[in-house]
C-alpha cells in the first residue's frame, strides 16, 4: 500500500467526518479522492461514489426519519422522476459516451477529462453555496401554499441527470427546490433531500452493474470508513460551531475545484 493510497483511505474518513460535522457537503470530495488518490478512472469512481454518497445519505435519511422531518410525499414527487434519470444516465447514457469528446483549440476533451470538467463545475457551485449561507434567505421566502409538483418533476429529472453523470448527490441543488417549491421549512427540507439522494444513489448505482466491475471489498472498506467518520462527526459536531465549519470546508471545496480544472487542462 503506497502513500497515496493510505491518503486515499484518510480520505474517506474525511468524506465521512465532513458529513457528520456540517451535515453535508462531504460526499463532493468522494470522486476526487478516488480519482487523485486511489487512482481509480472518472467512471468507475462516479459509479463508486453513488453507492458510497447513498450508503451516507442513508444514515442521514435515518436519523432524520426518527425526527419526523422527512416529506414523504414531496420526496416521492421528486425522486421517481430523478432516480428513472440517474439509472438511465448511468445504464446508458455514461457507457455511451465516445472516449474522445471533442477538440477545441487543438486540446483534446477525452471522456474523463469531461467528467473531472463537470464535477469540478459542480464543485465550485457547492462551494459559493456553503460559503454563502442561503439559510436565512430561504427561511425568509415567502412559502407557497402547496407544493408545485409539475416543476418538480422535470427539475428531478436534471438533478438526476447531474447526479448520473457525476455520481454527487446534489443536495446543494435539491435543498433550496424543496423550501421555494414544495413549501418545506429547511429542517425538513435538509431532511428529505437524505432520502431522496439516498433512493437516487443507491438505485442508480444499479444501473452500472453489468458493465462496470465492481471490486466489492475495496468499496465495502471504503463506504465502512467514510461511514465510520460520520459517527465520529456527529460526536465531534457539540464542540464545533458548524456555521464556521461549512464555510471553511465550502472555501475547501472551490480550491479544489480550481485545483482539478487547472490539472485536467493543463
Amino acid at each position: 500500500m503506497d502513500i497515496l493510497e493510505i491518503l486515499g483511505y484518510f480520505g474517506a474518513l474525511l468524506i465521512g467526518l465532513v458529513l457528520g460535522l456540517i451535515g453535508g457537503g462531504g460526499s463532493i470530495l468522494t470522486v476526487p479522492v478516488l480519482v487523485y488518490l486511489m487512482s481509480i478512472n472518472p467512471v468507475t469512481a462516479t459509479a463508486y461514489s453513488l453507492f458510497i454518497v447513498g450508503s451516507s445519505s442513508l444514515m442521514g435519511a435515518g436519523r432524520n426519519l426518527q425526527k419526523g422531518l422527512v416529506g414523504f410525499k414531496t420526496a416521492l414527487a421528486f425522486a421517481i422522476p430523478a432516480v428513472i434519470t440517474v439509472f438511465s444516465t448511468r445504464k446508458f447514457v455514461v457507457p455511451a459516451l465516445p472516449e474522445e469528446l471533442f477538440t477545441i483549440f487543438g486540446f483534446t476533451v477525452t471522456r474523463d477529462i469531461g467528467i473531472m470538467l463537470f464535477f469540478a463545475i459542480l464543485m465550485l457551485f457547492a462551494s459559493v453555496s456553503m460559503i454563502y449561507d442561503k439559510k436565512e434567505l430561504l427561511e425568509k421566502q415567502e412559502k407557497p401554499k402547496s407544493a408545485n409538483y409539475l416543476l418538480l418533476a422535470p427539475l428531478g429529472v436534471l438533478t438526476g441527470f447531474i447526479t448520473g453523470i457525476v455520481g454527487a448527490g446534489g443536495g446543494f441543488i435539491i435543498i433550496p427546490i424543496l423550501v421555494l417549491l414544495a413549501g418545506l421549512k429547511m429542517k425538513k427540507a435538509v431532511g428529505t433531500s437524505l432520502l431522496i439522494i439516498a433512493i437516487n444513489s443507491l438505485l442508480g448505482f444499479l444501473g452500472d452493474l453489468g458493465h462496470q466491475e465492481i471490486d466489492w471489498i475495496f468499496l465495502l472498506v471504503f463506504t465502512g470508513i467514510s461511514i465510520l467518520g460520520i459517527f465520529l462527526g456527529v460526536y465531534l459536531n457539540k464542540f464545533f460551531d458548524g456555521g464556521k465549519l461549512k464555510k471553511a470546508f465550502g472555501w475547501f471545496v472551490l480550491i479544489m475545484g480550481v485545483y482539478i480544472i487547472w490539472s485536467e487542462l493543463y
